[in-house]
């Protein structure tokens, strides 16, 4: 799955829910994972949205499920739990058939083995609920092993259920996204994954790691395990757009063309979240694609959005990639 064309990732999936729910995922403390056991069709539905608006790969929505959050909050048993994140796998693959049909259907051509379902595999810190995962701290006093036993859970739960690859996405800080490889490397040797880092500003993680390094140990880590075709990519999400070409230029700006790590983008709509008012900002965002040209310049391969992006982002994300990719004759 080494990647020529530029792929389009869908948009925030909480964020494009509240069009079939209302306003009620921000808030819960399993926030759209509440919907794959309460609302299916609109599970199904949000992952529709997307597809039809341009997008090549979709994540499930699991970034907040765990088997502590279903049994706390949807007072579910252990093997309850794991089923439902299966199931929640299932509804990415039942959106996808729909929108084969709905290609078939109206004779629109499509790349052969697309759209991909790629797992969302969320931070440590999303199922503690405090935070965290925008700072990391938990990386000072959480061993290793405790991160990676949590996530394998989830991991092989999606595993079992059928996704192309992983998206480990929104890390916090440089151990936890070392330990995941390692383990990736070590106990699954052929499942793909790109590994996207959660950045508090144009230089650094949110737990304080320099993001260039932190890549580098990332790419390195692969190459001396020889696991290079692993990885699809390694980048940042989560973050606001105007930090990412700083970021990506302190990677990859010195190298040339052929020697660039493959990265992934997706950033948040660049509006600013308040604890009183709520989102802020839209109409002083730049639009995303905007940047499509210096991000895939800069080495991205895939790019989308996360929080406030909708799929009508996506589309026009979409167009500005099919851009790229024409004058690349890579369409």
């Amino acid at each position: 799955m080494g990647l020529t064309r530029v792929l389009v990732k869908d948009g925030g999936f909480g964020t494009q829910m509240t069009v079939h729910v209302g306003n009620s995922v921000d808030g819960d403390p399993l926030w759209s994972a509440r919907f794959n056991a309460t609302n299916p069709t609109a599970v199904i539905n949000t992952h529709l949205d997307f597809l039809q608006n341009g997008a090549d790969l979709i994540l499930t929505n699991t970034y907040q499920t765990s088997v502590e959050g279903y049994m706390e909050y949807l007072e579910l048993d252990e093997q309850e739990s794991v089923e439902l994140i299966k199931n929640t796998v299932r509804l990415a693959h039942i959106a996808k058939e729909k929108y084969l049909t709905e290609c078939y259907e109206a004779q629109l051509e499509i790349h052969e083995g697309y759209p991909l379902i790629i797992a969302s595999i969320g931070p440590f810190g999303a199922h503690l609920h405090d935070g965290s995962e925008y700072t990391g701290s938990y990386a000072d006093y959480v061993p290793a092993k405790t991160i990676t036993d949590w996530h394998r859970v989830r991991i092989e739960a999606c595993l079992e259920a059928g996704v192309d690859a992983l998206a480990i996405e929104t890390i916090p800080c440089q151990m936890e996204a070392e330990a995941l490889v390692e383990m990736l490397c070590d106990d699954y040797p052929d499942v793909k994954f790109w590994v996207a880092f959660q950045c508090k500003d144009e230089s650094t993680l949110a737990h304080g790691e320099d993001f260039a390094d932190a890549a580098n140990a990332i790419w390195d880590l692969l190459a001396e395990r020889k696991a290079l075709d692993k990885c699809l990519a390694v980048g940042v999400n989560c973050v606001h757009p105007k930090f990412v070409t700083p970021l990506f230029k302190s990677l990859n700006g010195e190298r040339s063309p052929d020697e660039q790590i493959p990265l992934v983008v997706y950033p948040n709509s660049g509006e600013v979240y308040d604890v009183t008012t709520g989102w802020q900002g839209r109409e002083h965002c730049v639009p995303l694609e905007n940047y499509v040209p210096e991000w895939t310049q800069l080495g991205a391969k895939i790019i989308g959005g996360c929080c406030r992006t909708y799929a009508r982002d996506i589309r026009r994300i979409s167009e500005a990639v099919h851009d790229i990719n024409k004058l690349k004759k890579l369409v």
